[in-house]
């Protein structure tokens, strides 16, 4: 059985399921809409258009299908012969798409849903669809400027083909819901997926995720490819990231000496998480998109994260940790202490990764000094 659900500008025929789970015939989680809508926006972001895109677990196909509803296609003018005439060219945003996953079932829902949404892809040479494994399918091809993966868990089985099939200058997304072990509930497992030591504390959705982006470094880095962080995030029960592909041994070494310990964990990547210019863009394009306006809780998230991105510091304050810990029973409202951070000369604003955080470039002890009035 199934049902009709609607994300973004999209429809979407899913398989009927009593809860979310790997269990599902094809799996769908509708929490993860959110994740779909950031890609929208950072693909509509970067100045690049004819993109070779690939979804290599495309499952119900709702990725690719948003992508091919809500890419932006650009029209160039340009003036040419005697009169100057105004010639007007259309540049697609993508270039080919192709949809994979080795489920049949995920094949016959993702023909479905394209056709749901008015999309001709039979005869189509800018879409094609392949029932392969991920990374059979990734490594017979012939390189991407666009790889998404969003697996289940991990996405350690795959970044090796993904990060070989990585074009000069592409991206590359990566979602890990295997948070357990990536803040520290199972550090063993950490050690031997991610090749670095956790640490359940009040930032270890931050240092978990500065371990993934190392891990995916260290994937890349042995084929001459420096991964730079452009856009990162945690969110619930999982962790993205966007990273572009710089082809240079140099930048390769570069990249590695930003990997080192932080706050007893590590190695992890000591790097910025952000581009800033990217992040401020990305809240432009949201803020004008009805699609997005809908959606109070990304609009708030990006804001949050543009703000954060301007600040270049590994970690964040927990504010009810610290106060914990120095006795401090009066907590200002965070708004208030950051107006008073800033009026001292230091850099503060919210962070996403939690609630009671902030992040900024004012010394722990003189936070302290601040939160206890003196």
């Amino acid at each position: 059985m199934y049902n009709v659900v609607s994300e973004g500008s999209i429809k979407l025929k899913i398989q009927k399921a009593a809860k979310i789970s790997k269990e599902m015939g094809v799996f769908y989680n509708p929490i993860m809409g959110l994740n779909r809508d950031i890609s929208v926006l950072l693909l509509n972001s970067i100045n690049k258009n004819n993109l070779q895109i690939a979804d290599p677990l495309a499952a119900t196909g709702v990725r690719s299908v948003r992508f091919l509803k809500e890419l932006n296609t650009r029209e160039n003018q340009r003036f040419s012969g005697p009169r100057n005439f105004k010639k007007i060219s259309r540049e697609n945003k993508i270039k080919k798409i192709y949809i994979n996953d080795y489920d049949k079932d995920a094949i016959k829902l993702i023909k479905q849903n394209l056709a749901l949404n008015n999309i001709h892809y039979k005869n189509n040479k800018s879409i094609i669809i392949k029932n392969e494994d991920a990374n059979l399918f990734l490594l017979n091809s012939s390189g991407f400027d666009y790889i998404d993966l969003d697996p289940f868990g991990s996405p350690n089985f795959i970044l090796d083909s993904a990060c070989k099939r990585l074009s000069r200058n592409g991206i590359l997304a990566v979602t890990a819901t295997d948070t357990s072990a990536l803040c520290g509930t199972y550090p063993r497992a950490c050690i031997r997926k991610y090749w670095a030591f956790p640490r359940k504390s009040a930032i270890m959705h931050e240092t978990g995720l500065r371990i993934l982006i190392r891990k995916i470094q260290l994937t890349a880095a042995q084929y001459d490819k420096a991964l730079i962080p452009i856009f990162s995030y945690s969110k619930e029960h999982y962790m993205r990231v966007f990273l572009k592909n710089d082809k240079s041994k140099n930048k390769v070494d570069e990249i590695l000496k930003h990997h080192e310990y932080f706050n007893n964990a590590g190695p992890m990547w000591l790097g910025k998480l952000w581009d800033d210019n990217l992040t401020n863009k990305m809240y432009s394009i949201a803020l004008k998109n009805k699609i997005f306006n809908k959606s109070s809780g990304l609009i708030k998230f990006l804001k949050i994260i543009k703000e954060e991105s301007k600040i270049n510091a590994v970690g964040f304050y927990d504010l009810h940790d610290i106060c914990e810990k120095n006795h401090i029973k009066n907590l200002p409202k965070k708004e208030v202490l950051i107006s008073k951070i800033k009026k001292l000369g230091y850099k503060a604003s919210e962070t996403h990764f939690k609630g009671e955080g902030i992040r900024s470039s004012m010394p722990i002890n003189r936070l302290i000094r601040i939160l206890k009035n003196k």
